[in-house]
């Protein structure tokens, strides 16, 4: 029996939406916010290192522990000098000063007379904190520090604006000498604690809200604070913050050392690159499966079905590893019943997994979730690419009940469907009303701009089919398994002639959006059409007309691609999903528009993306405004978008891949390079250590003049020039 069966309410997927509902004068999240992430575990903050309890806080598995955190010098907030995270995203670094302090005894502290260094990260669901304080004032001071502090054992969906019938217990805090903890006894019947240990003694408010410590400095002296935040009380001091700490940077080292590197002769694309691998690197768990890219921090820190598969996908030419932990965990996660209420059937692949308290309650669907139509066929796609790239046969052994259970539901819902299509409609009005990856209420429509009813069949999602369809057939050939092989190729044949016959614009030589319930064109001009040109379905006279149009002004910002076209009747360059500019979204369409003849769309993209990152502290956003390009501006950020976000960060390598032309097919043992060219600055870049089959191969590429050559060299073999390299 399900604990609540309240309405799901649509606009908590946009978090803008649901945070200007009730928090119209609150500190935009999105501005001078810092991340830090371990395993399940995330910590966001602001630039003085301080947690203000709006969308901030500690969380661990979903659930917010710490919401308050606050530093106070004599009362006053200190001043910011600078901030930044390392350049591995390991820990957060804030440098402060002192405001004007009042000290006991009517002695008064000058504004900018002490150094605050504030450094923090996270290991092992802990929180580590150091506050290093030197004096360069005229004598010693015994400084007085506080900190503000709750934990209000929120749910991640009670902290996104949804309003719960009823809480737990929150239980008496605990005091002592150096620590103060704090309790939570859930509805689940779950306990959850958070204790804050210090080094130095401290005395606490009676309210608990506060604690307060006073610290000696010697005038030239620096002194140290140590504070832990996590589930048990420690001991915090110098030993055990160092050791956590190198622990903490080995970690992370190892995740961005995984598969393949990439050098360049331009030192701030480099930087780049690496600050945008480790983003990937900072969201990768490291799961019982194996790494799976959570996908993004702050709303969505969790494993994501369709976020994990298309991370994975741009990716998979460097780090297969990335792609097989995503595969083990979504064939462990496959739903294997009907549920309405999860929107689960047998063989659906997972959309959305949370281990909160709303989500063990069944308040909320999203314990596990199955309400994507996609996830099921780019899991598909996704082993068939995997296998293509790695030769692994072994592994797609183990994965190929899992395969034939999602092909046997892409053929049960085609087989519902009047047109033979992949639908969607939600089994419960708490699910997703739309389940494609734009899943914002409004996001599929007609071209007056009223809402679509289902089931809903989105033209994106029957290309991913389409690939799906092919590339199990093509698995199913190495099997030796030809009758099944057939089966799928004549079933991805009808899909597409279903496709072209049905979902074709004629006057605007472009592809609708999607099929209503009433079989009814929701005939719209928008990116969806561009990951159909990715899945290579397309007729070439339709795919090249369908790539020049999305070339131009009405679709092409100047940042990158809107994800509906100005003039369609919804849209908002303001908007979550109608007119913003999404970077995977832009990749993907560069890839299906390099595969329809247009080769400069994806060097091009990657510039933009370059550019615009440096507007975000290099890192890639999950989306931003889709207004024009201005001179000497830059893009108009999206207040409340993760960042990082996996797919986002992801999108720099797909649009790397495609303008490389680099191919590799493990099993012919090729290295195939099609029509180089190089982001725009850069005269050389080296692919170093590429896995094919066993054998490392590093390929390098050069530009002479107005072309780029390209050399492959085997380990401890001769550089080769070639487009095509055969390993034999």
């Amino acid at each position: 029996m399900d604990a609540q069966q309240t309405t799901f309410d649509e606009h908590m997927v946009d978090p803008l939406t649901m945070i200007a509902d009730d928090q119209n004068d609150a500190l935009n999240p999105g501005i001078s916010q810092f991340s830090l992430k371990d395993e399940t575990c995330f910590l966001l903050a602001n630039d003085h290192g301080d947690i203000k309890g709006f969308a901030d806080g500690y969380f661990c598995n979903d659930t917010r522990l710490l919401s308050h955190f606050v530093l106070r010098i004599g009362g006053r907030r200190p001043v910011l000098l600078g901030a930044a995270l390392s350049g591995d995203h390991v820990y957060f670094e804030a440098n402060l000063t002192n405001a004007s302090v009042e000290l006991d005894h009517g002695d008064t502290l000058a504004q900018g007379n002490l150094h605050v260094n504030r450094t923090r990260f996270l290991r092992d669901g802990r929180m580590f904190e150091r506050i290093a304080v030197t004096n360069y004032s005229l004598g010693p001071v015994d400084l007085p520090l506080s900190f503000q502090i709750a934990a209000d054992f929120r749910d991640i969906f009670e902290v996104r604006g949804m309003k719960r019938a009823a809480r737990g217990q929150v239980l008496p805090i605990e005091t002592g000498r150096t620590h103060i903890g704090f309790g939570y006894e859930g509805l689940d019947g779950a306990s959850r604690a958070l204790t804050l240990s210090l080094s130095q003694p401290i005395t606490a408010t009676p309210e608990g809200d506060e604690i307060r410590l006073v610290m000696h400095v010697p005038r030239g002296a620096r002194r140290l604070l140590y504070l832990e935040a996590g589930a048990g009380r420690t001991d915090p001091g110098r030993t055990r913050h160092r050791i956590n700490r190198a622990a903490a940077h080995r970690a992370m080292k190892t995740k961005r050392q995984s598969g393949a590197s990439i050098q360049t002769s331009g030192p701030l694309f480099n930087d780049w690159l690496s600050r945008t691998r480790a983003d990937i690197a900072l969201l990768s768990s490291d799961l019982d499966t194996g790494p799976y890219p959570f996908a993004g921090i702050p709303w969505f820190s969790t494993a994501f079905g369709r976020d994990g598969i298309i991370t994975a996908l741009a990716t998979l030419w460097l780090d297969p590893d990335l792609a097989r932990g995503v595969l083990r965990f979504l064939a462990e996660t496959q739903a294997t019943e009907y549920d309405e209420f999860s929107d689960a059937a047998p063989g659906k692949i997972l959309h959305e997994i949370r281990g909160g308290e709303m989500a063990h309650l069944r308040e909320v669907p999203f314990g596990r979730y199955y309400g994507a139509v996609d996830t099921t066929p780019l899991f598909v796609h996704l082993a068939a690419e995997y296998a293509r790239r790695t030769g692994d046969d072994a592994f797609v052994d183990t994965l190929w009940p899992s395969l034939k259970r999602a092909i046997s539901w892409i053929e049960t819902t085609r087989a519902r469907d009047a047109n033979g299509l992949v639908s969607y409609a939600r089994g419960r009005g708490t699910g997703l009303r739309n389940q494609g990856w734009k899943d914002s209420a409004d996001a599929v429509f007609h071209a007056d701009g009223t809402l679509a009813e289902g089931p809903v069949s989105l033209v994106e999602v029957q290309g991913y089919t389409y690939r799906a369809l092919t590339g199990m057939a093509d698995m199913a050939f190495r099997r030796g398994d030809n009758a099944y092989s057939e089966t799928l190729q004549v079933s991805a044949r009808q899909l597409q002639q279903a496709v072209e016959d049905l979902f074709w614009m004629p006057e605007a030589e472009f592809y609708a959006l999607a099929l209503d319930g009433a079989s009814r064109q929701c005939a719209v001009r928008t990116t969806n059409a561009g990951h159909l040109l990715y899945s290579g379905l397309p007729s070439p006279d339709r795919g090249q007309a369908v790539a020049r149009a999305l070339l131009k002004p009405d679709f092409l910002s100047g940042w990158g691609l809107r994800t509906v076209a100005i003039g369609e009747s919804r849209f908002n360059p303001l908007s979550y999903h109608n007119g913003s500019v999404w970077p995977h979204d832009t990749a993907i369409c560069s890839a299906g528009i390099d595969h329809y003849s247009e080769p400069e769309s994806a060097p091009r993209a990657l510039a933009r993306l370059f550019e615009a990152s440096f507007h975000f502290g290099k890192s890639v956003p999950e989306l931003f405004c889709g207004f024009a390009r201005v001179p000497g501006e830059g893009p108009v950020a999206y207040p409340v978008a993760c960042v990082p976000q996996a797919w986002a960060a992801a999108s720099a390598f797909l649009l790397l891949k495609t303008t490389l032309g680099l191919d590799i097919d493990a099993y012919a043992r090729d290295v195939r390079v099609i029509n180089p060219r190089l982001p725009a600055g850069i005269d050389q870049l080296s692919v170093r250590n590429l896995d094919v089959g066993g054998t490392k191969v590093s390929v390098e590429f050069q530009r002479k003049y107005d072309q780029v050559t390209c050399t492959v060299t085997r380990s401890g073999g001769a550089s080769v020039p070639a487009l095509v390299y055969h390993i034999d």
